[in-house]
């Protein structure tokens, strides 16, 4: 059993957020290692997250993004459990990283199961029209097309797509480190992005 320094914490503590005993437990778990301390920790943050995702939240901000001098807007309704955290430093940024997410990548919906049934029926007519044209054979014509669908979902919902600030992570990941830090339940509502000449 590898000793843990106090300077590997404070390592592990300035990368993730988490607190001083979290980070002990995940860096004498993972034997030092730093990046499975982390891993260790974005995995608990989820746990953390699933756990309180049942809690009612009606507090939290409307958050305004204007872009490329006021061409592009978005509004974000992101909430929380209390006021206290509605006005925590990390919960006001994390809302404005989301409002800069979807101004750059303009998700069609929060989640898949916000995408309409029309979209989706669209979405796999065409993708099981393209598996058609390349001669695919019929009995795998589906299969190819719900694996395209994932991808859509993947690319067009801002919670499965990869933050724009880390690629590495998604949004949801982003959103679970933030839930894991501050204690409370935190869900991206609904958004609108606005472009002129749309």
């Amino acid at each position: 059993m590898p000793t843990i320094s106090a300077g590997q914490v404070k390592q592990l503590r300035e990368k993730t957020g988490a607190g001083i005993m979290d980070c002990k437990e995940a860096l004498t778990e993972c034997d030092g290692d730093m990046s499975k301390a982390v891993d260790f920790l974005r995995k608990k943050g989820l746990a953390t997250a699933a756990k309180r995702a049942g809690r009612a939240m009606s507090e939290g901000v409307i958050q305004s993004y204007i872009h490329m001098g006021g061409k592009l807007g978005v509004l974000v309704e992101v909430n929380c459990e209390t006021d206290f955290v509605a006005k925590n430093d990390d919960f006001q940024e994390f809302a404005k990283n989301v409002a800069m997410q979807i101004a750059a990548t303009n998700p069609v919906a929060v989640n898949p199961e916000d995408v309409t049934e029309e979209v989706v029926q669209r979405e796999m007519d065409i993708y099981r029209a393209q598996a058609k044209e390349l001669g695919k054979p019929d009995n795998i014509i589906d299969k190819i097309a719900e694996g395209k669908l994932n991808k859509f979902y993947k690319e067009n919902c801002l919670m499965n797509q990869a933050y724009v600030r880390d690629p590495d992570i998604s949004v949801a990941d982003l959103m679970n480190e933030l839930i894991a830090k501050i204690g409370e339940n935190i869900t991206i509502k609904r958004f609108v992005r606005f472009q002129v000449g749309e």
